[in-house]
């Protein structure tokens, strides 16, 4: 019996994890993602902060899957340094993201 329930349990995390171990950030959680996002700190808070160049080139790998991004900007690691998601969504555009997932929702919020 204490078998088949740590096969059932195995199985229900494969489900919610994907048989590969990888999440919307591929082995990367979000959290650990949002920690690379560290020059995006100032402008994911104030709208009106310039966005650095570094900022971007994250956010540009971060861009190509919209998933692991709007996982990342809505993480509760971007919450504790500050970041305020109805920003954190405006950064693609404010970099001048030509390829950036424009109207891709981020939760409750759409990307610009």
């Amino acid at each position: 019996m204490k078998y088949l329930l740590s096969v059932v349990g195995f199985v229900v995390l494969l489900g919610i994890t994907g048989a590969n171990g990888a999440g919307e950030c591929g082995r990367n959680s979000p959290d650990m993602e949002a920690m690379m996002l560290l020059p995006c700190a100032e402008a994911a808070s104030d709208e009106n902060a310039s966005v650095s160049r570094s900022c971007c080139s994250q956010i540009q790998k971060l861009g190509q899957n919209p998933k692991c991004l709007c996982a990342v900007m809505l993480s509760n690691t971007a919450k504790s340094a500050g970041a305020n998601p109805e920003i954190a969504v405006t950064i693609p555009k404010r970099c001048n993201l030509a390829n950036r997932p424009i109207g891709y929702k981020c939760g409750p919020y759409t990307l610009p």
